[in-house]
């Protein structure tokens, strides 16, 4: 079932909304990136957050005898890659029957367009084109020779054969992806791939590259502010793509990774299935609790040494939840990124006085969300905090969003409101 509109723009809402100019210091120094950079290897460059299929529509079904068609954008360039699907929430072992990756061709404005010169074939397993990704499980391409630069395009075609049954999915791409019937991965023409979904990358979860300057990468564990909804779509300008930016400028080959993990409507304290605004059912798209992600969403990626907990404002909003709940739940994911020997790096929550939608905005939840942002002002838990609150908020009524800022929902922000979160990030504080 989908999410009512009105309903799915604030619940794809709140995990990452963290940003801030203040960068408060806290906590002990989180252990030194001192791994040798005189030899390269492999990074995580690109990511996203999978949920649960939808217990109906094409995500309950799957896919059967069709292609699909995935643009993603790398945070960080290297020499070869590899590319990373998953089927962690499937109900049988689902049969990759041919892969392809190449780059978009900028000589078209049509997105599933691939460049011919670029195009490789995936293999797995050693040199197989072929592979049987198993029930619960991931699977890892073989690397492929292919020279990524920083922050290029990439489009990754993928052939299911026969029925995958349901689909581990990213439900808030704010990107289209492309579908078409049988096998499509050598088509150069994304004309061939007629079905486009605003949404929808199926079964794929990461791109790793090689690099000769490895610097780690950082995940941001967030929800649909961290997806960039009421962006512009297709433009990769949700804050994490724009911090990419910022950190390829100033930092180039020595740049990190940085990998979105975040999932529309996300929660500390609830999943998927868990009360919303006193109901008794929720929606698949929101994703396990945090809590419950971080052993397949952040501790698997490759190199991860820094992870930014944006997140607090959908429990605020649907759930009601108190500042106690909030911050024992951001403590324990401290505490477990800290024991795994991970730089860990909360947010405040950003405003959404004004959102409208039922169960939004009262006055005592933004008590609450004062109190958390006071609270990881103050800690000294974490190993820093960005302060989004501060570098958002209208000095007028620091309820709200500054208008600027404001993506037309109240809680979602605009391209300069996100471009304002990515400015807010101390370099130093994700080096």
């Amino acid at each position: 079932m989908r999410i009512p509109s009105t309903f799915r723009s604030a619940a794809l809402a709140a995990a990452v909304s963290l940003a801030g100019s203040a960068l408060v210091f806290t906590g002990s120094s989180a252990p030194a990136d001192d791994k040798n950079n005189n030899q390269s290897g492999w990074v995580g460059s690109w990511s996203t957050g999978v949920v649960k299929p939808e217990s109906t529509g094409f995500t309950a079904t799957g896919l059967t005898n069709q292609s699909a068609r995935y643009v993603v954008r790398p945070s960080v360039g290297g020499d070869k890659v590899r590319i990373r699907f998953t089927n962690v929430f499937g109900d049988r072992a689902v049969q990759i029957g041919a892969a392809t990756v190449a780059f978009g061709n900028t000589a078209t404005p049509v997105q599933s367009d691939i460049d011919p010169a670029s195009k490789r074939t995936l293999t797995f397993n050693g040199g197989s084109p072929t592979a049987v990704m198993n029930k619960g499980a991931e699977l890892l391409s073989d690397p492929v020779t292919l020279k990524v630069p920083d922050l290029s395009t990439l489009v990754i075609s993928v052939f299911y054969p026969t029925a995958t049954g349901p689909t581990s999915w990213h439900a808030a791409a704010n990107q289209q992806n492309f579908f078409g019937p049988g096998d499509l991965t050598n088509s150069t023409d994304g004309a061939d791939y007629p079905t486009i979904r605003p949404c929808c990358w199926t079964f794929l979860s990461g791109v790793d590259v090689l690099t000769d300057k490895p610097e780690g990468s950082i995940v941001v564990l967030g929800d649909s502010i961290a997806d960039g909804l009421l962006s512009t779509a297709n433009a990769n300008n949700r804050w994490p793509d724009q911090l990419a930016e910022r950190l390829v400028a100033e930092r180039g080959k020595r740049a990190p990774g940085v990998l979105n993990v975040g999932e529309a409507g996300n929660r500390l304290l609830q999943d998927s299935n868990g009360l919303i605004l006193g109901g008794p059912s929720g929606t698949e798209q929101l994703g396990l609790n945090a809590l419950a992600r971080l052993n397949e969403d952040v501790y698997p990626q490759t190199g991860v040494r820094t992870v930014i907990t944006h997140l607090g404002v959908n429990d605020i909003w649907m759930n009601g939840a108190s500042a106690a709940e909030i911050i024992a739940a951001l403590k324990q994911i401290n505490s477990q990124l800290r024991q795994k020997d991970l730089k860990s790096i909360g947010a405040t929550i950003t405003p959404y006085g004004g959102f409208t939608t039922p169960g939004g905005w009262t006055a005592e939840k933004e008590a609450t969300r004062v109190a958390v942002n006071t609270w990881l002002r103050t800690q000294r838990d974490f190993d820093g905090v960005i302060d989004f609150d501060k570098a958002l908020r209208d000095p007028a009524a620091p309820e709200k969003l500054l208008p600027a800022y404001d993506g037309g929902d109240h809680i979602h922000m605009s391209d300069a409101g996100y471009q304002a979160m990515a400015n807010a990030v101390p370099l130093q504080l994700v080096r």
